[in-house]
Formats: structure tokens, sequence, C-alpha cells
């Protein structure tokens, strides 16, 4: 009888040794559980890639909606700004407020709207523009320009409608502007020159300017 149960234990002992054998083999592998979790748990090499091009795709729609980046080409703006200068264009600016006077803005020009220009937002929507003298009048009220590089050699008149402005470069002997091709529709208007960014002593916010207007 002893030897019975003790062949019997021998039996059911090897029975689990084989089992738990068994349930090794299928066991897989430390480098099999890194892979499996590369593969469908963690983040895997073109995961990594796919999500850094997305970012810098939105990244670089956001920030070309937002600036923009303009050459000064000639010398309409001098002193202001010199020929060769590179600014950083804020394209939001009017989305919350207006144009102001004083303002450096680039537009396309309404005779040749594939073309950007640079230049100062001298008259505002609804005013009565009259240039004589070398002098420049809103509403009969002078303005007071300490930035031009010279008085206008020019004389005219303009009234000025909703969404229009008139706008001129500092350089006013040497300028295409409102006064030889017409007021500027705000359709037109691309954005605010916010930064000049080159070349480095030029480094600085864009020299803007308050107008103080002088009564008669």
């Amino acid at each position: 009888m002893a030897a019975y149960i003790s062949a019997r234990w021998c039996i059911l002992a090897e029975s689990q040794n084989v089992e738990a054998q068994r349930e090794e083999d299928h066991r897989p592998s430390e480098d099999e559980r890194v892979s499996l979790a590369r593969t469908f748990g963690g983040k895997s090499a073109i995961r990594e890639v796919v999500e850094t091009v997305v970012l810098a795709v939105i990244i670089f729609l956001v920030l070309n909606t937002a600036t923009g980046r303009f050459q000064v080409n000639g010398v309409s703006m001098l002193p202001t700004l010199e020929d060769g200068q590179y600014l950083l264009i804020s394209k939001l600016t009017y989305w919350f407020h207006p144009p102001e006077r004083g303002d450096i803005i680039v537009f396309h020009p309404p005779m040749n709207p594939s073309e950007d220009y640079i230049k100062r937002v001298v008259g505002l929507p609804g005013e009565r523009i009259d240039i004589r003298n070398g002098e420049i009048w809103v509403d009969e009220v002078l303005l007071e320009e300490p930035y031009i590089a010279n008085p206008v050699s020019y004389s005219g008149s303009w009234t000025l409608h909703d969404d229009e402005y008139f706008v001129l470069g500092d350089n006013r002997a040497n300028s295409s502007d409102s006064h030889s091709w017409g007021v500027l529709p705000k359709s037109n208007m691309v954005g605010k020159a916010w930064i000049c960014y080159w070349p480095p002593d030029k480094w600085g916010a864009a020299a803007h300017h308050s107008f103080a207007v002088a009564e008669e």
C-alpha cells in the first residue's frame, strides 16, 4: 500500500513539473515583451517622427498666419527705413483695431496687387486730406511730421470714404504713394510693421508715430 501511494505521488509530481515546463516554454522572453511593447504599446520611431513633423507644420502655419517677412526695397521711407532692411509684419494687429495715423504698414498697391509696398498712414476714413505749400492738412488741421526727409513738392485734395486710407512715404520727394495713385482700401493691407531684424545695427521696433495735431 505504501509503495502504491509513493508511486502515485511521484506520478502527480512529475505531471506538475511537466505542466510548469510547458507554461515556461510558452512564456515570452524579455526581448519578446520589449518588442511587443514597441510595436503595440510604446512610441515607435515612426510615430515620433510623424508627431514632430505635424507639430512643425502647425507652428509654421500659425507663424505665417500671424506674421510675415518684408524686405524694404528702395528709398521711399528714408530716413525711417533704409533700402535692404528686413522687417517682421504683424498680420493680426488690425483684426483687433483699425489702422491708426502714423502706423507704418505693408500693403498691396491698388494698381499692382501682386507687389508689396511699405508706407505710413496719414489719413483715416471720413477725413479730407489737403496738401498745399509743402504741408499736409487733415480736416483743416495741420499735421506735424518730424520724421519726413523733405517736405512735399506737390498739392492736391482727397476725401476718404469708409475703409479708405491715405498713405505716404517718409521720403516725400521719392515715393509712389496715395498722392500719385489714390487712396488705399483697407482690404489691401497686409499688416503693421513690427520689428526690424536685419541688419543687426537696425534691430528694434518699427518707428511708428503718434501724430500731434496742431490747431490752426
